[in-house]
């Protein structure tokens, strides 16, 4: 089937779907599923009868119920998309695959790759699509990114740097790096199509919460090739940048810049590989031009669900399946072992 066969399948009975939890990120799930023609919102589900009342023009037609086993007993709904607390998403994913629904899952998938994995391993015994909102996946600069790579522009990856800082806001449930850190992991993930080996931690919390409100995580992918995260609430200024650094050109982007969110750097060092040159060890630094590839501005959320409706009538595997957030998932596990051991390395 080709897209212009799937999207006028879509369009003629698109997918029913209901989204749990209208709070923060329900809003922006609830205006997307209701903006195209690949799906539309049959019900709304929230504990609080004062958010589902204020979400509720936005789906004016839209079941409004307070209890979700109930929701699950519904033929019109085909679909789930959870955008609760983090801590929920094991249990109502778990619920919603069994009653034979689809799920879409706000980031991080799960609280602990054991829940991650089961998860998982249940969507294919029951044939239900499982993915997982990593909304920059979806976001034309991280596929331009991911195409430069591709092509081979960059050259041999060297290292990745990433920093995600911003004042607030604070959660109740999860720590920093649960909350921030998914988002560029699956970033990394997504470009380099490969696992870290090993990986090290450290975090510090500020407040009397008892959850990190700052941390870094360094990721070792073998073969000197490195990756590191700055994660934090406390910072004064709100910092979003990723910087991808290769042998023949690097990169920066920054998804704070609307208008130039990617800039290539054709700067670097260069290495004499004569015999004489070798014995002195000669670097030499390259300074070239800068460029900035052009895309066309859209909303990545709106690519997620439209991804997500197409998976549903398809069959296909989503970019951001549950793998992929098992995959993000076993490195924050794997994260939190290693700032609560002082910074232990953890091998993968």
């Amino acid at each position: 089937m080709n897209e212009v066969s799937i999207a006028s399948d879509l369009s003629k009975n698109p997918v029913g779907v209901a989204v749990v939890g209208c709070g923060y990120w329900g809003p922006n799930l609830i205006r997307n599923f209701s903006a195209g023609p690949a799906s539309r919102v049959v019900a709304l589900c929230d504990q609080n009868e004062a958010t589902l009342n204020r979400v509720g023009a936005l789906a004016p037609t839209a079941r409004k119920t307070r209890d979700f086993l109930t929701l699950l007993t519904d033929p019109a709904v085909e679909a789930v998309a959870i955008a609760t607390p983090v801590g929920t998403h094991a249990a109502l994913a778990t619920a919603a695959l069994e009653a034979g629904k689809h799920v879409l899952v706000e980031k991080p998938l799960a609280t602990s790759e054991r829940e991650a994995a089961k998860l998982v391993r249940l969507a294919e015994h029951v044939g239900r699509t499982l993915m997982v909102d990593h909304t920059f996946l979806y976001s034309a600069p991280i596929r331009k990114i991911k195409e430069l790579i591709d092509a081979g522009e960059l050259g041999e990856i060297f290292y990745l740097d990433s920093v995600r800082i911003n004042l607030g806001l604070f959660q109740n449930d999860v720590n920093v790096l649960w909350d921030l850190a998914p988002h560029d992991l699956s970033i990394v993930d997504y470009l380099l199509g490969r696992s870290p080996i090993a990986l090290t931690a450290t975090g510090a919390c500020h407040t009397r919460g008892g959850l990190e409100d700052m941390a870094y995580l360094h990721l070792d992918f073998g073969e000197g090739l490195l990756a590191s995260f700055h994660v934090n609430w406390l910072s004064p200024v709100k910092v979003r940048h990723l910087i991808v650094a290769g042998s023949k050109k690097s990169l920066v982007y920054n998804d704070l810049n609307p208008w130039e969110p990617v800039k290539v750097y054709d700067r670097g060092i260069t290495i004499d590989e004569t015999t004489e040159a070798r014995r002195g060890v000669l670097i030499g630094y390259r300074t070239g031009d800068i460029w900035s590839p052009h895309m066309e501005p859209e909303e990545p959320l709106r690519n997620v669900v439209r991804h997500f409706a197409e998976c549903v009538r398809t069959g296909r595997r989503p970019l951001s399946d549950g793998e992929a957030g098992l995959r993000v998932v076993r490195i924050l596990d794997a994260a939190q072992r290693s700032i609560e051991s002082g910074g232990a390395r953890i091998t993968l």
